[in-house]
């Protein structure tokens, strides 16, 4: 016959798997929603943020909250997600702040070369602290858009086609693919840039229109198969990189009941993680890949030293010039540096 302590512990256990049960269990309950996403391109290690979250909202709400991913440019063109935002053509999108600098002014910051980026923990803390900047909100807010997550975009390197720059003074004349600051950085070294959607440069390179192409390292020039068209690339050049950010349109947010709203701050770190580990995957996969197959263009210290002297500090002063009677622009290159810290 059982004791009286052991029939207690037998129900103390009992109701304690009972209670984690319904917690393993829980499910945020709520209306249904269908949600679409604006994407370019295909499925890559930059989409796997939206497909985490897409099937985590899924999960979390038994299929209530449907995101559905749209690649391609079906919804929309790369360079027309704001425009789409604001038209309520759909919820969520990704853009590229360097597509039209006029439209996201102070998002421009995080384009600037050289700044204390490289560290994809630190760099995704540096970017959601410009996301949360009264000056960037508002101008998002203008394109009723609201900004959600960081693609958290690697350094940039290039890859070209040609006589491969074995010196920096090589890049002059070349005409790279290269936006904001990065493209800034490569006029200095006398190079023309040429600003087009990602899309569009593996014909551009393979026609000869195109001399050489900026792109997150590595994963972006395996996406648009830039590496089949190529005959070298930089490995340690690291100019900078763009921001193309996720984010929400602002009507359908605020329709969201809160529980929803809550789920997806939630779901957010988990779908960052994402984005981690497949850029990762990417690299471990292409880094073997290219060196077996493109000439590999490495920089000496000295001559990187240079470049980041003659690129970095100027380059980010011109740019507060030229924004300062527009908004604070000295405040969100500070913001950068205080964050990095």
């Amino acid at each position: 016959m059982l004791s009286f302590k052991r029939i207690m512990a037998v129900c103390l256990m009992v109701l304690i798997s009972n209670v984690y049960a319904n917690l393993v269990l829980a499910k945020v309950d709520g209306p249904a929603v269908f949600w679409k996403f604006s994407f370019w391109g295909k499925r890559r290690a930059f989409t796997e943020g939206a497909e985490t979250l897409a099937q985590r909202l899924s999960e979390e709400t038994d299929g209530k909250f449907k995101l559905k991913i749209f690649y391609g440019a079906q919804l929309s063109k790369a360079k027309e997600n704001l425009d789409g935002l604001k038209a309520n053509s759909f919820e969520m999108a990704a853009f590229c702040n360097f597509y039209h600098p006029g439209k996201n002014p102070g998002l421009m910051v995080l384009t600037l070369p050289f700044l204390p980026m490289g560290d994809f923990d630190k760099d995704a803390k540096i970017r959601h602290a410009v996301y949360d900047h009264p000056i960037v909100k508002g101008q998002l807010a203008k394109w009723n858009a609201m900004l959600y997550m960081t693609s958290n975009l690697p350094q940039y390197e290039f890859l070209g086609k040609g006589k491969p720059p074995t010196s920096l003074s090589d890049f002059k004349g070349m005409r790279v693919r290269a936006g904001g600051g990065v493209g800034s950085a490569m006029e200095i070294l006398g190079a023309t840039r040429q600003t087009v959607p990602a899309s569009e440069v593996y014909t551009l390179i393979s026609r000869g229109a195109v001399d050489a192409v900026s792109f997150p390292y590595t994963y972006a020039h395996v996406s648009y198969k830039i590496h089949e068209v190529a005959d070298w690339f930089t490995s340690n050049m690291s100019p900078g990189t763009s921001d193309c950010p996720y984010v929400i349109n602002k009507t359908s947010y605020d329709k969201l009941p809160t529980q929803y709203q809550d789920l997806l701050a939630k779901l957010r770190p988990e779908a960052l993680a994402s984005v981690k580990v497949a850029y990762k995957k990417a690299d471990d996969k292409n880094l073997p890949m290219f060196r077996s197959k493109l000439i590999e263009v490495k920089y000496d210290k000295k001559t990187l030293a240079e470049f980041r002297k003659a690129a970095g500090k100027p380059v980010w002063d011109a740019w507060v010039a030229a924004n300062k009677d527009k908004f604070d622009a000295q405040a969100l290159v500070d913001l950068v540096f205080e964050t990095a810290k």
